[in-house]
């Protein structure tokens, strides 16, 4: 049986954390402008030390946010969410030498446990990925009952015939409760259910169709003429395919526009800002995220989720974090930006998502 990881925290008892000082708040002279000083947090725990041995942790952390205390309770606010006057929490040191530590080991620390120097302590396209695979069979039938799991999703996905309906399989057999991707998983999802092809090629066969190119835009303007996704895909009767799978079951979703995009499709968000807000509900939620084949989307939500979760009765959890692409890139510049936790399945997502379904089935 599947069972989450004990969370061992803090020893406040600890000389260096029982002499810490309470820690200092100012207010922040402006809308969206933070004190000299601020803490900017990461997505491991923190604990904010308020005086008396009373430690606070931060609930729903990420990376880059900052630290504002309202009525004795944290709130991780992004700095252009902070308006003029809000206590921000600063201090720039981690380990309780200004009331603020940072708790990397809560979980267990690798390092502990192989030794401080050993080969092929991270993922690359020669190791083997079959224990990745069971552990997250596991994680994925428990949190379907017990956790949010949020996919966030490239176009790759809808491009191949089995990897799209492993995709749907996931929706309906409640392995996904939030998906977060662009423009183009939707388009080409679409472009998918309405003419079989993703750019014009074949989903199946991955063969060219006379006048295939046009067929991605076509699928915009159809669901333009329809006013919204949803209306499209009961107006249009579209059965089949990922977001005709959310819309069916309800599963919200977020698609986050960019330069790039074609038309783009009604619902996709272009306001960044407001793109973040709408992926940082999911991200706050969140107990498993797998991200696939799509490098600025997996760093974006990497960078807005925390690292564990606080449940109601105080208990803590990790968030997993699978990332699935062909090259340690992706990979790579996730654990630069503070995503330490992010696990790589380096392979391609059509084998993926079908292997997925087959052990899932």
């Amino acid at each position: 049986m599947f069972a989450l990881p004990v969370y061992t925290p803090p020893d406040f008892s600890h000389p260096d954390l029982a002499a810490s000082p309470a820690a200092r708040f100012k207010p922040a002279p402006a809308d969206a402008l933070l004190p000299d000083d601020f803490h900017a947090t990461s997505n491991h725990p923190e604990y904010v030390h308020l005086g008396g041995g009373h430690w606070l942790l931060a609930p729903e952390s990420r990376m880059d946010a900052v630290l504002v205390l309202k009525d004795q309770r944290l709130e991780v606010l992004e700095p252009r969410r902070i308006r003029k006057g809000d206590p921000v929490a600063i201090g720039r040191s981690e380990n309780g030498e200004e009331g603020i530590y940072v708790h990397t080991t809560g979980f267990g620390s690798p390092v502990e446990q192989r030794g401080k120097f050993s080969f092929r302590s991270h993922g690359s396209r020669e190791a083997p990925f079959s224990r990745c695979y069971d552990e997250l069979y596991q994680i994925l039938r428990h949190d379907r009952q017990h956790g949010h799991i949020v996919w966030v999703l490239g176009p790759a996905v809808a491009f191949d015939r089995d990897s799209r309906d492993a995709m749907r399989f996931m929706v309906e057999q409640g392995y996904c409760h939030a998906l977060v991707a662009g423009n183009a998983l939707a388009t080409h999802d679409l472009e998918a259910a309405f003419f079989g092809t993703g750019l014009g090629q074949d989903i199946y066969t991955q063969a060219v169709q006379p006048g295939g190119h046009y067929n991605h835009l076509e699928t915009i303007n159809r669901v333009q003429g329809c006013g919204s996704i949803r209306q499209a895909i009961q107006s249009l009767e579209v059965k089949d395919g990922i977001m005709a799978a959310c819309v069916e079951r309800k599963i919200p979703y977020v698609l986050a526009g960019s330069i790039r995009d074609d038309g783009p499709l009604p619902g996709v968000v272009t306001d960044t800002g407001r793109a973040q807000d709408a992926m940082r509900v999911h991200a706050r939620r969140a107990t498993t995220i797998i991200a696939l084949a799509t490098q600025l989307h997996s760093i974006a939500f990497g960078n807005l989720a925390p690292g564990y979760q606080v449940a109601t009765d105080g208990s803590v959890r990790p968030v997993y974090f699978y990332v699935v692409d062909m090259t340690e890139f992706s990979v790579g510049k996730l654990a630069n930006r503070g995503s330490l936790q992010a696990v790589p399945i380096l392979t391609n997502v059509q084998d993926f998502m079908v292997n997925l379904r087959r052990n899932l089935a």
